[in-house]
């Protein structure tokens, strides 16, 4: 009769919802970006709760129905949650590489015994590491860059359908070859200043042998500090250029692209 809710459509909907939440939910909780640790929960969970109707008129026709098993839904949930933590962590892995990048900065610069706590390095997290990832969230939601892994995690319903249970060797070689590419790109980074504290350790070690009497190390240390942040804020904007570029490859390449 007009004017009469279907109430199976109802239920299949909002079991939907609730199964697309929790994907989404999983990985908005390690996006780049949006996923931040900085940003509120409530504002996280309004943002993960507006994906929902955005994603769930495209998804719909490939999730499955409610299962009749409460075994088979909780697993049907696992199994979501799974993918979307496997999916964050791949995003996640590329903003890594910037704070690993302020790490060894600061450790290069002497700057290692002043600690600043930063959610991605842990409590031993030098000031530059702290730096380095309020820069990478700033850069990912200025540029837009936060869309790449949207779009990934959009597109993943055709390459994971859900209900499919992800496998579990694939999915550590991804994170394990993401995780080597992370610390590459992050050695790449900062070989300049690698290149400077080998520098300052040479000509450090020279000058002590040729005045021992001279407090060469006590006075190099404010020297070798002053040195590598000109030298960082001469090369951040170009770090940031080739940080920006990786991020934009890696996150072109993340399940749901190909």
């Amino acid at each position: 009769m007009p004017g009469e809710i279907d109430l199976p459509s109802l239920a299949e909907l909002a079991f939907a919802a609730i199964l697309l939440v929790a994907r989404v939910g999983a990985c908005g909780l390690l996006l780049p970006g949006l996923g931040e640790a900085e940003i509120p929960a409530p504002i996280r969970l309004a943002l993960v709760l507006a994906l929902v109707p955005l994603l769930l008129p495209g998804v719909l026709p490939v999730l499955p129905k409610a299962p009749d098993d409460f075994a088979a839904t909780i697993l049907l949930f696992a199994s979501e949650i799974a993918i979307g933590i496997w999916l964050g962590t791949l995003a996640r892995l590329v903003v890594l590489a910037l704070s690993i990048t302020g790490q060894l900065a600061g450790s290069f610069m002497g700057l290692s015994s002043m600690f600043a706590p930063d959610q991605a390095m842990g409590g031993q997290g030098t000031a530059l590491s702290r730096l380095m990832s309020i820069a990478a969230a700033a850069l990912v939601l200025s540029t837009g860059l936060y869309a790449l892994p949207l779009r990934a995690l959009a597109e993943s319903y055709s390459v994971l359908p859900a209900g499919v249970a992800l496998d579990g060797g694939i999915a550590a070689l991804a994170v394990a070859e993401a995780g080597a590419a992370s610390l590459g790109l992050a050695l790449r980074l900062a070989a300049p200043l690698l290149l400077l504290a080998v520098l300052a350790q040479a000509a450090t070690g020279l000058l002590a042998r040729v005045a021992p009497q001279a407090q060469v190390f006590v006075l190099a240390a404010p020297a070798q500090t002053l040195a590598g942040l000109v030298l960082l804020a001469l090369l951040l904007p170009r770090l940031l250029a080739e940080w920006h570029l990786a991020a934009q490859a890696a996150w072109s390449a993340l399940p749901g692209f190909g």
